[in-house]
């Protein structure tokens, strides 16, 4: 996450025994009665956080490998990138890599279709993929981008249909100033930008001393995190502390409807927050960020486990 005052925050959940009921209104199907299963109707996986962190894995190891970062025009970054892409054109994605130059270093861009879907109507889910030069980022954005990255498998192995096009993306050089994400905007065409119905982002979502925060952007959007978050008890707060300084800011500032989640980055947690989502007052979301010690040890399970499923949850409801 990009910011000049620290931090940033968002939630949800889900609710599965409305699936058996819609199926049986659109199929006509008799209870008991054998039928294949309506994947378009499918409700949102439960993703195994097993695997988010085994993307959380790759991406240190890519940094270690990498002069210990996954930076802007560093071969970390080019080396997540790539890795992110095979996984997605194995999966059954179109991928496209989108080039552009930042502080004279050459910036990519990764973004990813499902195939099918109303192209008119265009959900989209993201995250930057790049580090600071200080560390691997591994909370800093490795947890939003591979809770992404499992998500869009999600897609895939469930071979899931929805109504509205999914478009999923992992952005360069956020950490200049949200680099990338202006450039894949600033190149949608008015009509392109018309057909983006919805944008969720994801940056940092696996902090070690965790809040739980959801954008107060578009209504519709919010209300879908905080509804997941509701149905598994967990209670949320407004993100205000990196308001705007995150990927989602280049599509809301042209009018495309945005919403995300956040678990917080140097704000300090206050005994209120502790109170209510366990962890420590008086000490920092995430003590590591921006710094080398944001590794595959700072993360907290139990945050990434849930947010990753708000964020599934969220891509699954308001695709359909």
């Amino acid at each position: 996450m990009k910011l000049s005052v620290p931090g940033r925050v968002t939630a949800t959940a889900v609710a599965a025994t409305l699936l058996a009921g819609t199926a049986l209104l659109t199929t006509g199907t008799a209870a008991g009665a054998a039928s294949a299963p309506d994947v378009r109707l499918a409700a949102a996986p439960d993703l195994p956080v097993a695997n988010v962190k085994a993307h959380l894995t790759q991406l240190q190891s890519i940094a270690t490998a990498n002069g210990g970062n996954r930076a802007h025009g560093r071969t970390g970054y080019r080396a997540s990138l790539d890795y992110v892409k095979a996984k997605l054109d194995a999966a059954g994605f179109t991928t496209t890599i989108q080039q552009f130059t930042a502080s004279s270093r050459t910036g990519y861009n990764l973004i990813a279709d499902w195939p099918g879907g109303d192209t008119n109507q265009v959900i989209m889910a993201g995250s930057h993929l790049d580090s600071v030069t200080a560390g691997a980022g591994i909370n800093d954005n490795g947890s939003g981008s591979a809770a992404v990255l499992e998500i869009a498998l999600a897609v895939s192995r469930a071979q899931y249909q929805p109504t509205k096009h999914l478009r999923f993306a992992w952005w360069g050089a956020e950490e200049l100033g949200m680099v990338g994400s202006k450039y894949y905007v600033n190149n949608l065409s008015s009509a392109n930008r018309a057909r983006v119905k919805g944008y969720l982002n994801f940056d940092m979502i696996g902090s070690p001393n965790p809040g739980y925060f959801v954008y107060d952007d578009d209504p519709t959007i919010e209300r879908t995190f905080k509804d997941y978050y509701a149905g598994i008890g967990v209670a949320t707060e407004i993100e205000t502390e990196g308001d705007g300084r995150s990927d989602h800011a280049p599509f809301k500032n042209v009018g495309i409807p945005v919403g995300g989640l956040f678990s917080g980055a140097d704000y300090i947690k206050t005994a209120a927050q502790a109170a209510k989502w366990g962890g420590t007052s008086g000490r920092a979301f995430d003590r590591c960020y921006h710094s080398s010690c944001d590794t595959t040890a700072n993360i907290d399970d139990t945050a990434l486990d849930r947010n990753s499923d708000a964020a599934a949850y969220a891509v699954w409801e308001l695709s359909k």
